[in-house]
């Protein structure tokens, strides 16, 4: 079939909202994009799913989500007399389909691993101004949107906020894929108690325990899901292998990587260095790349990523102590005295198999605060307006420490 008979006005069929359309032939071009069709190869949870094996769904599910929930938010809002144009609503349905599209495989590893100093965040902003160039400017103001730099201010709160769109896709949807029912926001009543005053995006006022039921589920999931001690020990060995192999690069050794991986391994890339060249090798490298080559890997003659890989690969993980309180060195040193002790004149490799490090949650940031619409017209901060006193707690944050090591000597 030609291109230009292609039915571009397609209907999905999605596991949370149901049928989800694609509202015009440019958002449908951009999600068959070869830089969006990789999300479809990488997961929204990393490693999550061996800890909850349901949690298996992509970044592409996910933005997919919140194109939908866009829709559905711009309908809440012309309701209420906000005026915004078609191609407002295009510029914002872009902005947030491709607001992930910056994420590495398994996520967020990558970010502490194989680039350095450059977030997701920046690296979406790449892809999107590399998407406009080849749309010849069509999404000009989708980027000034997600930027933050068009003059409608709650346009940029929809994208990023403390109730943006993301958050009610990946709440519900995490809480959908994982099982873990704390999650289950309502984002439909959200949406539908949503509007604008001075520009800002608010809530109204009946819809302050939608609100209160949002930021506790956000806490539930952070401790339950995305902080939980598994998902935490396997994010970290992932980390330390692709250290690791970054560290043997460059020390001359050649492992077994396609090229896209191989790529990263061998440059030292971060946001100064990262140009047309390295976004198009950042776009052919997915969860399957990385996951094929520490398979590889696991019979490697070097000792620690060898190790380290098998741990990962057969679900031997790194056991993790989770504390509010730093450790003591009494506890450190009893540690590491038995993986030294195991370790023996490999001694120096100490700190691949031991190391702690700290993790943090805040449900609630005052500083840019959701703010309810009282029935007199008035905005108030929702940890004000709300007589639920977790929530003020909520804002508070929560700093844990966490201690890893082999918790059966047997594996190294």
């Amino acid at each position: 079939m030609s291109k230009s008979k292609t039915n571009k006005l397609k209907i999905l069929n999605d596991p949370i909202y149901g049928l989800v359309s694609i509202p015009n032939s440019l958002i449908f071009d951009i999600i068959e994009h070869r830089y969006f069709q990789r999300l479809r190869r990488i997961t929204q949870m990393g490693l999550t799913n061996l800890v909850y094996p349901g949690a298996n769904h992509t970044r592409f599910h996910h933005a997919i989500g919140c194109m939908h929930l866009m829709q559905k938010a711009i309908q809440a809002l012309r309701s209420k007399n906000i005026e915004i144009s078609e191609a407002e609503a295009t510029a914002l349905s872009i902005a947030i389909l491709l607001h992930d599209i910056g994420h590495g495989a398994f996520s967020h590893a990558l970010e502490y691993s194989i680039v350095n100093k450059i977030t997701h965040e920046e690296i979406s902003l790449l892809f999107m101004k590399a998407l406009n160039k080849e749309f010849k400017g069509k999404l000009d103001l989708a980027i000034a949107i997600f930027e933050g730099k068009y003059e409608r201010k709650f346009f940029h709160q929809l994208i990023s906020s403390q109730l943006d769109i993301d958050r009610l896709d990946y709440l519900q949807r995490d809480s959908f894929y994982t099982g873990v029912a704390e999650g289950n926001i309502s984002s439909d009543r959200l949406i539908a108690m949503m509007n604008v005053k001075n520009d800002e995006l608010v809530i109204e006022e009946k819809g302050i325990y939608s609100v209160e039921k949002f930021l506790i589920a956000r806490r539930l999931m952070y401790w339950q899901v995305y902080l939980h001690k598994t998902s935490l020990s396997a994010e970290t060995l992932l980390v330390k292998i692709l250290q690791r192999a970054k560290t043997l690069t460059k020390e001359g050794k050649d492992l077994p990587a396609n090229s896209a991986l191989d790529y990263f391994l061998k440059r030292p890339i971060h946001k100064d260095n990262f140009d047309i060249e390295t976004l198009e090798m950042f776009a052919k490298l997915d969860d399957y790349d990385v996951l094929s080559a520490i398979k590889e890997w696991c019979d490697n003659e070097d000792f620690v990523l060898s190790k380290l890989a098998q741990m990962l690969v057969n679900r031997k993980l790194l056991k993790l102590d989770l504390q509010s309180k730093p450790f003591t060195e009494k506890y450190k040193n009893k540690v590491q005295a038995k993986v030294k002790k195991k370790l023996g004149d490999r001694e120096g490799d100490l700190s691949c198999f031991v190391f702690e490090d700290t993790v943090s949650n805040q449900a609630y940031n005052k500083t840019i605060p959701i703010k309810i619409l009282t029935k007199k017209g008035k905005l108030k901060d929702i940890a004000k307006a709300s007589d639920n006193l977790n929530i003020e707690t909520l804002a508070v944050p929560v700093v844990k420490y966490f201690y890893c090591y082999p918790k059966n000597f047997a594996l190294i």
